[in-house]
């Protein structure tokens, strides 16, 4: 019989796309959220502090996917969630959620479903598996879908070293994915598509060779982000006055409203200052992160064992 009682699950936030990497790229980064996990009573999920009514229903679908999965028979738990990562900011936040509820029951139920489960059921309740695969497995990810149904197949991941740095800037506007979702065509041009898919495939070469240089200019996207900065008040400006400021790229984070630059460890203080001037001459309230990859994902922090009889 499993005598753990109570697991903390540290999962790191993320940025997705990476540019024209749409559903496809994300990278782990060492902004992080804390799932704890306790035994309880009856067959439900119970915040042990009031958790929004957003946060509850991730945690429930959660929940319901991971007994679904493990074949279990649903059980009580409750559940508190702490950390760094701010929501319908386009830093992976409901991923640090979702992905935290599966790992941690799976971790209290023994069930043994391993990372790339975990990342299944994380991207199928996320409909995409760019922040999924990321936060669970860390590093920069490349994901694939199966083109017909859109399910998670598997991922491809690199190692990013310390020396590059992410200035995120997070003006105090939330954006939540499927509402943003709603901006973008139905259809995009021929040779928009084209120019996507050159960028994309040549910022997974610069991650995969650690030719970051390379990375100058290299994220342009003609797929999401021409429909999505707009409704970001200085949001394009801050990405190239980072760039002005000596960042080899940038691009909106997820759906955003976050923006971030890539630099040198060096560059990152002039960088992030640049953006945050931006944001400041539209008049967007704006927090500024410099951050690292986050190479682990998901961890075990901690188990509290019950008093074995």
């Amino acid at each position: 019989m499993n005598s753990v009682e109570s697991v903390t699950v540290r999962v790191p936030g993320s940025t997705s796309n990476c540019g024209a990497g749409f559903d496809t790229l994300g990278l782990a980064l060492n902004v992080y959220n804390r799932i704890t996990i306790t035994r309880a009573q009856g067959s439900d999920a119970i915040p042990e502090r009031g958790e929004d009514a957003r946060a509850h229903s991730m945690v429930r679908d959660a929940a319901a996917a991971f007994f679904g999965a493990a074949g279990r028979e649903r059980q009580g738990f409750g559940y508190r969630i702490e950390g760094e990562v701010p929501p319908a900011r386009g830093l992976g936040s409901s991923v640090t959620v979702i992905a935290g509820i599966v790992a941690g029951l799976d971790a209290l139920h023994a069930a043994g479903l391993g990372r790339r489960r975990i990342v299944e059921i994380t991207a199928a309740i996320e409909a995409h598996p760019d922040n999924a695969s990321a936060g669970v497995l860390g590093g920069f990810c490349v994901s694939r879908s199966n083109p017909e149904t859109g399910a998670y197949l598997d991922t491809i991941r690199f190692e990013v070293p310390p020396e590059v740095a992410f200035s995120v800037a997070s003006p105090a506007v939330e954006l939540l994915t499927k509402e943003s979702r709603g901006a973008l065509p139905v259809s995009v041009g021929y040779f928009d598509a084209v120019r996507s898919v050159n960028a994309a495939a040549y910022v997974v070469a610069a991650f995969a060779s650690r030719d970051y240089a390379r990375l100058r200019h290299a994220a342009g996207d003609f797929l999401h982000e021409p429909y999505r900065l707009g409704r970001i008040p200085g949001g394009r400006a801050a990405i190239e006055a980072g760039v002005e400021a000596g960042a080899w790229t940038g691009w909106l984070s997820g759906s955003g409203s976050s923006v971030l630059c890539v630099s040198e460890r060096a560059s990152a203080q002039r960088v992030m200052a640049a953006m945050q001037a931006a944001f400041a001459r539209a008049s967007m309230a704006c927090a500024g992160r410099i951050l690292e990859a986050d190479n682990e994902g998901l961890r075990m922090e901690g188990a509290g064992d019950a008093a074995r009889k």
